[in-house]
């Protein structure tokens, strides 16, 4: 006996580097399954920023044609004579800074996305709580996500606990401008002659930007400091078997990260901890020494794996509310469903 098939839902993933958008039936019952995505679609253009906060118009200039187009081509036969085929039951938008930049958002997103493509159901979750959605779905624990920036969330599936990511002027401790940061700063004291110096850092350093006295100039008027000082990051790990400078400098990135995930990770035993983000792809010159701070400062914890990255967590959280069986705890300024 064939069923009607299950509703389609629309999983958005937006961040400073541009918005990713996916549409898939609201399928798979597993703690952490999101439903397999049958199209995506990509935008380089990251969704502006205003005084207001997020634009919303700008946001949905970007999903809207696109969410069409994905739903136009998974059902061709339906856009000309059954437009009720046509509606995406639920909406999850994932999107950098959504807890603090997030009010015109909140207020315009839910009511568009209703009018426009049908949506019963819409999410608007900032994008540590896709990343969890993502990493470990519905298990308690906590994910840590480290690119440029980082940041831990937490939840023992009651409510949500976040560390840091504060940016690069106020935290964001470990994170990829942090280490590359603290590799510059090493590499000027050499320069300088200064204790602390790395000559290894030095020799990078003016491989990458030139001669090191002309950094500040290059550095300082920038208003993408932060991705400039986080390209530098992959150049301090990969200095660090050899340098003991540049070693220092990724096992205190490790002792930070862990920190964080110690902050918000549920104390009960059974908790998992994850990691993602471009950051670990540095592999085993910061993973080895952040597996020994994780094994000391959370013995209850165990890492796993990611199971998905933020736009999968999007999905996630969308095929959850399509069917009302979420678990994760809802929050006013993480997790906004309407």
């Amino acid at each position: 006996m064939t069923g009607r098939p299950a509703p389609w839902v629309l999983g958005v993933d937006s961040g400073g580097s541009g918005l990713r958008v996916a549409l898939a039936r609201a399928v798979g019952d597993g703690p952490a399954a999101a439903p397999a995505p049958v199209g995506t679609a990509v935008s380089e253009r990251p969704v502006r920023t205003g005084p207001a906060g997020i634009e919303a118009d700008h946001l949905l200039e970007l999903v809207l044609p696109r969410a069409r187009a994905l739903l136009a081509a998974a059902e061709p036969d339906a856009a000309g004579t059954d437009p009720a085929g046509l509606r995406i039951d639920t909406v999850c938008v994932g999107a950098a800074g959504m807890a603090t930049l997030g009010g015109e958002l909140r207020a315009v997103a839910p009511e568009a996305f209703a009018r426009e493509l049908g949506a019963r159901r819409v999410a608007l979750a900032a994008d540590a709580v896709t990343a969890y959605a993502g990493a470990l779905g519905e298990r308690p624990g906590a994910v840590v996500a480290a690119g440029t920036g980082m940041i831990a969330t937490g939840t023992d599936l009651r409510s949500w606990r976040r560390a840091d990511g504060w940016g690069h002027l106020l935290g964001d401790c470990g994170g990829g401008a942090w280490i590359g940061r603290a590799g510059l700063e090493a590499a000027m004291r050499a320069h300088d002659g200064r204790p602390g110096g790395s000559a290894a850092l030095l020799a990078r350093a003016e491989a990458v930007f030139g001669p090191v006295a002309s950094l500040p100039g290059k550095l300082y008027p920038r208003t993408d400091r932060p991705a400039v000082l986080a390209s530098f990051a992959p150049e301090v790990t990969g200095c660090a078997e050899r340098d003991p400078v540049a070693a220092r400098v990724v096992e205190e990135a490790a002792v930070h990260i862990a920190e964080s995930a110690a902050a918000v990770c549920p104390g009960s035993g059974g908790s998992l901890v994850a990691l993602t983000g471009g950051l670990f792809k540095a592999g085993e010159p910061l993973l080895a020494p952040l597996r020994r701070e994780l094994a000391v400062r959370l013995p209850h914890a165990r890492t796993v794996p990611a199971a998905g990255d933020p736009l999968a967590g999007a999905l996630f959280l969308a095929g959850r509310l399509a069917r009302d069986s979420l678990r994760l705890p809802r929050d006013p300024a993480l997790l906004h469903i309407r």
